[in-house]
């Protein structure tokens, strides 16, 4: 069985400087990421009431720059309060969406990309290549409710495979790159870089400079997922994806952690293309 949260895979930890004793939260120091990348990860899962800045473990001040952050402890020193924000991940897993609603979206993203745009990997017949939504095509209900498709300049070819289907909300990935990005192991900060549990670069400036590529926005609502299941308090549950046949999944998933959330994303996820469920999830 999968861990019950994220907090034995880090090696840098976050406290209150006034408390010493309550970790806020963590992450791996995976190489690429930067002080500045930390200072902003913060503000995500963090709400302050004044200004902040980070001691290390010796006291002193760990500016924000573009240094290597180190693993280890790190004390915020604030004159004002800082509190956990309430905010909570959409749930997430591996998934694989299917059907002709969604061919038109791979047939865009393959067009586009041609490659998995973290490895560069190729194939001919697009072998272990898979088109990843950004924003899950399961809470296709929670998108139109809370309006992203405003985000979105180039509809689908098929208006209706519903504005989520856009190439914009697509890239192309590898089998095991899709794992990770479905899971928020591996996310892309736009203003940063991309980065997972053990390594951090920049993409490709070819991909960066298409006027297809993914927006902006989506890549940000991405990222901030991927900061709350990752770095706030514990992180959220790591839940079981691998299910040898004959095993009781759906009792292995009611057992489980959020079992609630999962099964109605699992159900989600195998109906959603046919257009009979709508979820409503609230911000």
């Amino acid at each position: 069985m999968s861990s019950a949260d994220r907090s034995a895979w880090r090696n840098t930890f976050i406290y209150d400087s006034n408390n010493r004793d309550t970790v806020l939260g963590g992450l791996w120091a995976t190489p690429g990421i930067t002080n500045t990348n930390l200072y902003s990860m913060l503000e995500i899962f963090c709400l302050f009431s004044n200004t902040f800045e980070l001691h290390d473990e010796d006291g002193q001040l760990v500016e924000k720059d573009e240094a290597q952050l180190q693993p280890g402890n790190y004390y915020i020193v604030t004159k004002g309060t800082i509190t956990l924000t309430n905010e909570v991940p959409l749930l997430r897993t591996i998934s694989l969406q299917s059907g002709t609603r969604t061919a038109s979206f791979r047939d865009e993203v393959r067009e586009r990309d041609g490659a998995c745009v973290f490895t560069g990997h190729r194939s001919g017949r697009w072998k272990g290549l898979q088109a990843a939504h950004i924003f899950p095509l399961a809470y296709e209900g929670y998108w139109k409710d809370n309006g992203y498709g405003r985000w979105i300049t180039l509809p689908p070819t098929n208006d209706s495979d519903g504005l989520i289907n856009s190439v914009q909300n697509g890239i192309l990935l590898d089998s095991t790159m899709h794992g990770f990005f479905d899971s928020y192991d591996l996310t892309i900060n736009p203003d940063r870089t991309p980065f997972n549990h053990n390594i951090a670069g920049r993409l490709h400036q070819s991909f960066l400079d298409n006027p297809l590529r993914p927006v902006d926005q989506l890549l940000r609502w991405h990222f901030r997922q991927a900061v709350l299941t990752n770095m706030k308090g514990a992180g959220e549950p790591c839940f079981e994806t691998d299910f040898p046949p004959g095993s009781d999944m759906m009792g292995e998933i009611t057992s489980g952690p959020k079992a609630g959330e999962r099964m109605e994303f699992e159900l989600f996820s195998r109906f959603n293309a046919a257009g009979g469920l709508h979820i409503v999830k609230s911000t």
